[in-house]
């Protein structure tokens, strides 16, 4: 059952939770301005310094996260029916809160509900792809 979770939950839940708790709410201002604050400053050999930042990472972890989704939903189980309609509830859920809440109105987290939305279609059309491959259209 743990394999119908959809993974992408993890970086929506951990921008949720940093949206209450960093930003003053989900109404919040300036959620935008504290996600590019930089953590930490990266010096390159070429000199330049690259500046790393609390939405950087959180992009890059949902990144992996996708990755990881996307090799799941390969699989043509079941229970992938299930996971991909728990990703689409999730999309919803995104696209909610990217419209209502001004503390989603963040090219983060636009960038995160498009992986989500990248998720459902992938999952979709891997199952569509498996399935015909499956289905046997000789005539008998």
């Amino acid at each position: 059952m743990l394999a119908a979770f959809p993974l992408l939950v993890v970086p929506v839940a951990f921008y949720n939770i940093l949206m209450l708790t960093i930003s003053g709410g989900f109404t919040g201002a300036g959620a935008g301005a504290r996600l590019s604050t930089p953590l930490v400053n990266l010096h390159m050999v070429s000199r330049a310094v690259w500046p790393g930042s609390l939405g950087d990472l959180l992009l890059t972890g949902s990144l992996l996260i996708l990755f990881a989704e996307l090799l799941k939903s390969a699989g043509s189980r079941r229970i992938a029916i299930l996971n991909h309609s728990l990703s689409m509830l999730l999309f919803i859920i995104c696209l909610v809160e990217f419209l209502l809440f001004p503390a989603f109105a963040t090219s983060t987290f636009f960038l995160i509900g498009l992986m989500v939305l990248l998720d459902v279609a992938a999952g979709f059309i891997v199952t569509l792809i498996a399935s015909r491959r499956e289905a046997d259209f000789r005539g008998d």
